[in-house]
């Protein structure tokens, strides 16, 4: 517990800290504001929903606040390495692991509620800013989503796509604490965080395309980014039904959740076993 009181006092203490958050607020809105003003006339697509209420920039390989999360998972291990607290003789193996892991569970929180507030922030903005020659469709119900639905339901697509949405802000801040650990450089840690969906693009295509029954198609509209699931080999991923089906018809959506699961876990179990051995052969954080 005292471990965890002093990461909570730690990460609020840093002026970093609100300033990140702060500048991730501020882009969201200015980008939400910016696409919403943009979007076309007519019926709204769940593609341009979603990126609306996210704030997505085609330019970036992550969301604002995904990268911001990122960020702060990074600092928040930077910032033991520029200003230990124990001497390196005094801090055990033991101590360093509690100390990643408190990191960890403060982050956690963090990230979430950074999601959150973004996604409302962004929401408002929508709502305000909607040209009123763009249409919204019905809430669709979501028991009844398939790829098919997702050009006409837009309000069923965010059902999903926003706690898809949450759970890569909460990866990344992971993803930026854990490979800052290894490298011990908070720029490098958000670097090498802002290349890996490049790096885990082929891997995800290819599990995406082996599950078949349309998953591709799914997880793009789920998770419209710019790198990873748009760069699949081979796959058309335009507009229109035919493209619908170039899986394997024997494919089911839970089939494609494990094949989804498995291509992300997999880079996160290596990070993390990353991380332990080198806490291993360190002396200090």
């Amino acid at each position: 517990m005292r471990v965890l009181a002093y990461e909570v006092r730690r990460l609020r203490s840093l002026r970093s800290t609100w300033l990140i958050v702060a500048t991730v607020v501020v882009c969201n809105v200015a980008t939400a504001a910016v696409l919403t003003v943009r979007l076309p006339g007519g019926p709204l697509s769940a593609r341009d929903a979603v990126r609306a209420v996210t704030a997505l920039v085609p330019l970036l390989p992550l969301p604002f606040a995904a990268l911001g999360a990122g960020a702060l998972g990074a600092l928040s291990y930077g910032h033991e390495v520029r200003h230990p607290g124990l001497a390196a003789s005094r801090v055990r193996l033991g101590r360093r692991l509690a100390l990643v892991a408190a990191k960890l569970a403060v982050l956690t929180p963090v990230a979430l509620l950074l999601a959150v507030l973004t996604l409302t922030l962004d929401a408002l903005v929508v709502r305000i800013a909607l040209p009123p020659e763009v249409t919204v469709g019905a809430l669709a119900d979501p028991a009844l989503l398939r790829p098919e639905l997702f050009a006409a339901a837009p309000p069923a697509a965010l059902v999903h796509s926003l706690p898809a949405f949450a759970a890569l802000v909460l990866l990344s801040g992971w993803a930026g604490l854990l490979i800052t650990s290894v490298v011990r450089s908070a720029a490098a840690g958000v670097l090498l965080l802002a290349a890996l969906p490049v790096l885990m693009a082929p891997a995800v295509g290819l599990a995406l395309r082996q599950a078949g029954g349309g998953w591709p198609v799914w997880a793009r509209e789920l998770m419209p980014f710019r790198y990873g699931l748009e760069r699949l080999d081979g796959l058309d991923l335009g507009s229109g039904l035919g493209v619908l089906h170039l899986g394997a018809p024997s494919g089911s959506p839970s089939a494609g959740a494990v094949a989804l699961a498995g291509a992300l876990a997999v880079p996160a179990v290596l990070l993390v076993l990353a991380g332990v051995l080198v806490q291993i052969r360190r002396r200090a954080l």
